[in-house]
């Protein structure tokens, strides 16, 4: 797809939601298999791994969709391989036209080496120094900030809390929990918000993916959310009404209302939702044409474009970004509108958000020329 016979890759690009486990090139998984004893992976030919997870994650549920990380995470073990996934996570975003990204993962779970919180952590940001280093070489410029995840269902969230404010001036801009969202709501983890609140760490909450707006609503209050991460069943907070002239008129319930009045960033991530069962949930066709995303952008919400887990999604920022045009026929001014939505929403200074609003004003107009 392009505009004017213009590739999108190459438009300054801000992701948000882009998890390090889900991101892996399967060659690198190939790779990094074969020094862990008796691991076995579904395929050792990169191009079959790679369907296989597309295909696995592609199961109408998170929960099944969440079984394929047990292979990426198993290769992530060691503070070399962690390097190395990020070294190459921040390259492919690079060539992606990310000049941005928020790259979130959860430390608890890389462990098994022996490695501790810490130097867990350590790894990662070397290998995402050192990309950049790499791609700034290669003519690319981009920098990023690690978010850590808590497992929501695991009790370590305070902990990981702790570690994330401890690495804010090494790396790390934020805190976030993922996992199975129902049955595992943001209050169970009010210690920690309470703590990243009196400490001032910014936080994003994975929430309306598979469950509802009390999830949403959760994350807000007892998660004090800054963003919400996909936050797409907020549509059900919406009432709809038809006047005479049969035009629909929105009514936002309580929920809506707030994430609407205050700008609260919605992290959607489409291909994804449809692999996990999202519109089914909420009796939408498992179709792009009806993903929640044209209507919260047609109501003003600040609606961003995020990837997800690019390898099982078998996705990027350009391509979600091709999905939605061609689908709702969105131009040039929609597409900078939700990357300046992304810039104004990451966890940075003022003054560097100003500076990649800066840089995405810029990059779109000399696209134009």
């Amino acid at each position: 797809m392009n505009l004017a016979g213009k590739s999108l890759k190459s438009l300054p690009k801000i992701s948000l939601h882009d998890h390090l486990d889900g991101g892996l090139r399967p060659a690198t998984i190939i790779e990094l298999a074969k020094g862990i004893p008796g691991f076995e992976l579904p395929s050792r030919d990169a191009e079959a791994l790679d369907r296989w997870f597309v295909e696995s994650a592609d199961s109408g549920s998170l929960v099944d969709y969440l079984k394929t990380f047990d292979i990426t995470t198993a290769v992530m073990q060691t503070a070399a391989n962690l390097s190395r996934v990020a070294h190459e996570f921040v390259l492919d975003l690079a060539a992606d036209g990310v000049i941005y990204g928020e790259i979130r993962w959860a430390p608890e779970q890389h462990l098994q080496g022996g490695l501790t919180l810490d130097e867990a952590v350590e790894a990662v940001q070397d290998g995402l120094d050192s990309g950049a280093a790499a791609a700034a070489k290669a003519g690319f410029q981009i920098r990023t900030g690690q978010l850590l995840d808590a497992m929501r269902h695991t009790g370590r969230s305070l902990e990981i809390a702790e570690l994330a404010v401890r690495h804010r001036d090494n790396g790390v801009v934020g805190f976030d929990i993922a996992g199975p969202e129902l049955g595992f709501p943001p209050v169970n983890h009010k210690l920690a918000f309470d703590y990243l609140a009196a400490e001032l760490m910014p936080v994003t909450v994975h929430a309306g993916e598979a469950d509802g707006v009390d999830s949403i609503r959760d994350a807000i209050v007892s998660g004090r959310a800054l963003r919400i991460g996909h936050g797409a069943r907020l549509i059900e907070d919406i009432g709809w009404s038809s006047t005479e002239g049969e035009t629909l008129l929105a009514s936002l319930g309580p929920v809506a209302e707030w994430i609407h009045d205050r700008g609260i960033a919605l992290e959607l991530c489409v291909s994804s939702n449809m692999q996990t069962g999202v519109q089914e949930a909420i009796g939408l066709p498992n179709e792009v044409s009806e993903h929640p995303f044209w209507v919260l952008y047609d109501l003003g919400f600040k609606v961003t474009v995020s990837p997800d887990n690019r390898l099982m999604s078998n996705t990027s920022i350009t391509n979600e970004l091709e999905l939605l045009v061609d689908e709702f026929d969105y131009d040039l001014d929609d597409i900078q509108q939700f990357q300046l939505n992304a810039a104004e929403a990451t966890f940075q200074a003022a003054d560097d958000r100003d500076e990649l609003v800066e840089q995405i004003l810029h990059g779109f107009a000399q696209f134009r020329k």
